[in-house]
């Protein structure tokens, strides 16, 4: 089996997945009750809280599964990107565990873990497909031609849309982590009750800077009382222009790559508007769509390995390649 460990943010999580790709365990800590209170992810709250939960949760998913690090044959860990503290305490802690047992080590790329959410048991899907990674720090879409990598063919110029569901969260006075609470709030508003724009950029990018940026000026000019009333058309209406975006220029991409499956993976794979927009996407199942470290060990079956000791000098990064 492959040990996967991902703290790229703050989620701290384990697992145990088969090289069939079969998740024995999947143990996800998360973090967000502590850093709610900070409106946002503080790094190093996160960084400290990691070095807390890691060993706990190994442990709990070496226990879901029923095995000892005797049963593990490979280690993987996010690299990046990430919040470069975070990620140094699971890559530290990975080396940790493989250099004490003799094991290789597998680096994985974050946003690649997101895909390879897709490669797991029960229903794994293959390539080729185009996906749409969308998540609080990064929007792509990407052309994936085989298991072990792919080719970003759009991308965010500013916010990405899980901070866009965040910061809009934050202006209707939702608290963090907003995107969940703003998609519940939606469902009670209408979507037409206001006209947000959808950014068209040249490309397949994509630009949700001004749509934020509208949103704050119309909570801004309304009366207070008015406000209130219209919270959640004013959480529809700003969703569907969430969504409209991606969903266009994902249609937009298949089309001109002639791609014919769609995938959606990420935190924001979890909103329902966009999960009832795409039907014709495969999307990663919802307990896969947050950070978690099965994704990672997936993505290392198809990953070359370090070979015991050479990883000790590995860094982590924390900026997308």
């Amino acid at each position: 089996m492959i040990l996967g460990l991902e703290t790229s943010c703050d989620e701290t999580a384990a697992a145990l997945v088969t090289r069939e790709g079969h998740v024995r365990a999947s143990v996800v800590a998360s973090q967000a009750e502590l850093h709610a209170r900070y409106g946002g992810v503080v790094p190093e709250v996160a960084s400290r809280r990691h070095l807390e939960l890691l060993a706990p949760v190994v442990d709990e998913a070496l226990g879901d599964a029923g095995a000892s690090l005797d049963d593990v044959d490979s280690v993987a860990v996010t690299r990046g990107p990430g919040l470069i503290g975070a990620l140094l305490v699971g890559l530290s802690a990975a080396k940790a565990l493989a250099w004490a047992r003799g094991l290789p080590l597998v680096p994985v790329d974050h946003l690649h873990g997101h895909v390879a959410a897709l490669y797991l048991e029960p229903e794994p899907l293959g390539p080729p497909f185009l996906a749409l990674v969308a998540t609080g720090g990064h929007t792509l879409l990407v052309d994936v031609r085989d298991h072990a990598g792919y080719r970003v063919v759009g991308s965010t110029l500013d916010d990405a849309a899980g901070e866009a569901f965040d910061k809009g969260a934050r202006l209707l006075g939702l608290g963090y982590p907003g995107g969940a609470a703003l998609d519940r709030l939606a469902q009670a508003g209408d979507p037409e009750a206001f006209a947000f724009p959808v950014a068209r950029v040249p490309g397949l990018d994509f630009s949700f800077s001004g749509l934020k940026t509208a949103l704050a000026y119309t909570v801004r000019d309304l009366p207070p009382d008015e406000l209130e009333r219209r919270r959640a058309d004013l959480a529809a209406a700003y969703q569907r222009a969430i969504v409209r975006a991606l969903v266009e220029r994902t249609r937009e991409a298949a089309e001109r790559l002639g791609a014919s499956s769609i995938a959606v993976v990420g935190g924001v794979a979890a909103n329902s508007e966009l999960r009832a927009a795409l039907p014709e996407a495969r999307l990663a199942p919802l307990a896969l769509c947050t950070d978690n470290a099965a994704m990672i060990a997936s993505a290392a079956r198809y990953l070359p390995a370090i070979a015991f000791p050479d990883y000790l000098a590995l860094d982590a990064y924390a900026s997308a390649a």
